[in-house]
């Protein structure tokens, strides 16, 4: 795809190149942005990850959609930045999810350390949250929008959908079923990252 057949005013890149997070975006945000057409910013180019140095959460969403306005010099950019937030270690992994077990998106290794650290914690201190902030650049103008979605960290793996921290995480939403046991339009209906959306698409 090339960028100079877009319409600047009518396009949205978003800093990812997981095309299913991108309908998942387009879903909740278009009806509130009609006439706009939403854009994975990895069909656009192969583009450097810039470097997500911030403090939080909507700090690194907020690099990665000023990489992604600066990167196609379209004015209008979305990104998210999420992760899980387990109160028994004061609210680790958080913004170091991906990396937590030293490489970036190794998910199995992750698994395996938040099982280690969490093999003494009781059930009822098991509680953990995803977190997840969706920012939206349009020129200078920042929007942001949060959501949660509260569970607590199981003992074993269970379930082979999603990624991440998925087959770990139960949701209260699904009582026995961890995240990594639903469908995707199960989790998508639950999911941190959906309150995050609704939360921004209420300040369009």
């Amino acid at each position: 795809m090339d960028i100079k057949d877009l319409d600047s005013n009518k396009t949205v890149v978003v800093a990812t190149g997981n095309a299913h997070k991108v309908t998942e975006i387009e879903a909740i945000l278009a009806p509130v942005m009609p006439g706009v057409r939403f854009v994975a910013l990895g069909e656009l180019g192969d583009f450097p990850d810039p470097v997500e140095d911030g403090e939080t959460f909507f700090d690194n969403a907020l690099i990665k959609a000023r990489a992604a306005q600066s990167e196609t010099g379209l004015p209008m950019a979305v990104a998210d930045d999420s992760g899980l937030c387990v109160d028994a270690l004061d609210g680790a992994p958080g913004i170091f999810s991906a990396r937590w077990a030293g490489e970036h998106g190794n998910d199995a290794a992750n698994n395996e350390k938040l099982m280690a650290q969490m093999a003494d914690v009781p059930d009822e201190a098991r509680t953990a949250r995803f977190h997840s902030s969706v920012v939206l650049v349009r020129g200078d103008e920042v929007l942001r929008g949060d959501g949660d979605c509260e569970g607590r960290v199981g003992y074993v793996p269970r379930g082979d959908g999603g990624f991440g921290y998925d087959p770990l995480f139960l949701p209260n939403d699904t009582p026995g079923k961890t995240m990594a046991e639903l469908t995707a339009d199960e989790k998508n209906a639950i999911s941190h990252r959906f309150h995050a959306l609704e939360d921004l698409s209420a300040k369009l």
